[in-house]
């Protein structure tokens, strides 16, 4: 069974709506697939790859950019799972990253060029490439994946990849960001650029009557976070990120599929400011919040921060999931910054509201 075939199966049995934006981008991957059937890149060389394939070069990859919910990793993994073709690796592209950096590591120890070499044996790996959630938010990939990239497509390989981003707002703001362009050059170049423009956000219909600001703090409330973490990321447990901040380096503990995760401690009482936030912001449309006390006169520093994040947030639109000590209203009590503290209250209510996760969801 092709893909195609699959997915029109999972709309009839009732397994997936019909969504003409998802059927699209089925379509298009079930022409690659098939092209794929008949592709042998002979990764030993240039001549080997142009007799290998019978198309006489490397089929166009795809780079399948959408909203947060959509259905981009599901088509993709339709797409893996159906592919004939071997070798062939789907990975996310945070741990893809992870795994070069680790390997650029040990090669750097007797390589004359140890990206290339490190490149090459990816490629050999990998006839296809299945990266979900591209994102880049470090300097130390924006400085590597151009060449990283180029070497692989040169090499014979066919990158098929998810992101909440167009290529041209990939790594926004960012450090060097003029060193990063011919990487959106040649995404835009080498890959079928596609959105999945569907109407529906189907991960937010997983919580649609669950409470997202959860008080007081204890087991129930862990476990109702943990609960919608699941729904929202599909995983049990986020990857280690890091964002580039004028330089700096911002931890993200748990990132998985547009959210992030962090303790009230990771964002309020660490130094943080209006430009960790913003990159927060900017990278993330659902943010979690575990474990905000009640903001009692010691926590005067802690509680000016967490204004400036829930204005951030805000302003943004960012979907917020927390558990608290309390509700918003009863969260700072006296001290500084209550008058302050009264625009947080609102803002907090209002972005627990079926207005602010968005009306167009879908029970999934």
């Amino acid at each position: 069974m092709g893909l195609w075939a699959d997915y029109q199966n999972k709309v009839e049995t009732g397994e997936l709506r019909t969504d003409e934006a998802q059927a699209q981008v089925a379509r298009r991957l079930d022409a690659l697939a098939s092209v794929l059937a008949d592709y042998d890149p002979q990764p030993g060389g240039f001549f080997g790859r142009l007799i290998g394939a019978k198309n006489g070069r490397a089929p166009k990859g795809v780079y399948i950019q959408g909203e947060v919910g959509r259905g981009k990793t599901m088509l993709m993994d339709l797409f893996h799972a159906v592919a004939d073709i071997a070798p062939k690796r789907r990975v996310h592209f945070h741990g893809f990253m992870q795994d070069i950096h680790r390997r650029l590591h040990a090669a750097r120890r007797h390589a004359r060029d140890p990206l290339k070499d490190v490149a090459r044996a990816v490629a050999g790996e990998a006839r296809l490439l299945c990266l979900d959630e591209m994102q880049i938010a470090d300097i130390a990939d924006a400085m590597i994946v151009g060449r990283l990239f180029e070497i692989l497509l040169a090499e014979g390989s066919v990158v098929v990849t998810t992101s909440n981003q167009k290529p041209a707002d990939l790594y926004p703001d960012g450090l060097n960001r003029q060193l990063f362009l011919p990487f959106v050059q040649l995404i835009e170049e080498k890959l079928d650029v596609v959105t999945l423009d569907s109407p529906m956000d189907y991960r937010l219909g997983r919580v649609k009557g669950h409470e997202t600001f959860i008080h007081p703090l204890g087991c129930d409330a862990d476990r109702k976070l943990q609960d919608l973490w699941q729904k929202l990321t599909d995983t049990e447990q986020g990857e280690t990120r890091n964002l580039d901040v004028l330089g700096r380096t911002l931890p993200v503990p748990q990132a998985a599929h547009g959210a992030a995760r962090f303790s009230f401690a990771d964002l309020c009482e660490a130094p943080l400011g209006p430009p960790d936030y913003l990159a927060i912001a900017r990278n993330f449309g659902t943010v979690f919040i575990e474990r905000i006390p009640i903001l009692t006169p010691p926590y005067r520093n802690p509680s000016k921060r967490f204004i400036l994040l829930i204005d951030t947030l805000y302003d943004a639109h960012v979907r917020l999931v927390a558990s608290a000590a309390g509700p918003p209203e009863e969260l700072h009590p006296r001290g500084h910054h209550v008058k302050e503290f009264a625009r947080t209250v609102s803002r907090l209510q209002e972005m627990q509201s079926a207005s602010w996760w968005g009306a167009k969801i879908a029970e999934t």
